[in-house]
C-alpha cells in the first residue's frame, strides 16, 4: 500500500479547484450518513465472505488467480474500514474530523475537494487506527505513507509495508518519513504532490474521485494495482455524506 518515493523538482502550480465539496458533516445527522453509506459497501462484502469466501478460510482450494482476488478483495475491505462491528462508523467520522483542518489545507493547494485528500489519509492509515510508529513506539503522523528516500532530510522510521509484485502481495519492510505533527504530514504530502511530475494529472481536479485517484495510481504512488479503485470508491463515499 505504500508509495514509492520520487525524486522532486521545482514546485509546479497547484490550479485552483474546479468544484469544492461541502466541509466534512459532524455529529448526530452526519454520522447516521456515514453508517448508512458505507451499508451497501458492507453487504457486498459479507455476501462475498458467504457464498464463496467462506471467510477467506478455503482460499486453498481457489486457483491461483482467484487466491490473488480473494487476498485483494480482504485487504480492500480492511483498508477502507468496512469490515466489522457498526461501532466503527463513530470511529471513523472521529478521524475524518482530527484531520478536518489539515485536509481542507492540503486540498486548496492541490486544487481537489477536502474529502478526497481525507479520503487517502484513511485509506493509507487504516482510519488512523494503523499508523506507521517509531522505533519508541509513537506514531510518525505519517497518515500517507510516504517512503523516505534519499532526499529526505527529516527523522525516518522503519515499518513494515506490502508490496505487489506481478499481482502478488509481499511483505517486506522500508524507511518511513516521520513528523512532529499531523500538520507537518499534510503539508508535506501536499508539497510532494506539486513538486513531483508524476502526479501532475492529480492536481486541479476538483472533486472528480475517480480522476484524482487515478492520476496517483498512474503516477506510482502505490504498487497495489486495484489502489485507485479503492482511493475512488471511498472519496466517493465522504463526498456523499458531506454532500
Amino acid at each position: 500500500m505504500r508509495h514509492a518515493e520520487f525524486s522532486a523538482i521545482p514546485a509546479l502550480a497547484a490550479t485552483a479547484p474546479t468544484r469544492a465539496t461541502a466541509p466534512l458533516a459532524n455529529g448526530g445527522a452526519g454520522m447516521s450518513g456515514f453508517a448508512g453509506l458505507f451499508g451497501d459497501v458492507q453487504g457486498e462484502v459479507a455476501d462475498f465472505i458467504q457464498n464463496g469466501g467462506g471467510g477467506f478460510a478455503t482460499a486453498a482450494t481457489l486457483t491461483p488467480e482467484g487466491q490473488v482476488w480473494a487476498a485483494r478483495s480482504q485487504e480492500a475491505a480492511a483498508a477502507a474500514g468496512i469490515v466489522g462491528d457498526a461501532d466503527a462508523a463513530p470511529d471513523q467520522q472521529a478521524f475524518l474530523d482530527s484531520i478536518a483542518p489539515w485536509a481542507r489545507e492540503a486540498a486548496a493547494r492541490l486544487g481537489v475537494a477536502p474529502e478526497l485528500v481525507s479520503a487517502h489519509a484513511a485509506l493509507e492509515s487504516g482510519w488512523g487506527q494503523r499508523p506507521l510508529r517509531n522505533a519508541d513506539g509513537s506514531s510518525t503522523n505519517n497518515l500517507f505513507g510516504i517512503k523516505a528516500g534519499a532526499s529526505w532530510n527529516g527523522n525516518v522510521a522503519e515499518s513494515g509495508t506490502t508490496e505487489y509484485v506481478g499481482g502478488a502481495a509481499l511483505k517486506t519492510s522500508a524507511r518511513f518519513r516521520s513528523y512532529p505533527d499531523q500538520a507537518s504530514a499534510f503539508r508535506d504530502y501536499a508539497q510532494m504532490l506539486i513538486d513531483n511530475p508524476r502526479f501532475r494529472g492529480a492536481l486541479g481536479t476538483g472533486s472528480d474521485a475517480r480522476a484524482f485517484a487515478g492520476a496517483l495510481a498512474r503516477g506510482g504512488y502505490a504498487t497495489d494495482p486495484a489502489y485507485a479503485a479503492k482511493l475512488a470508491r471511498l472519496a466517493g463515499k465522504l463526498q456523499g455524506i458531506s454532500g
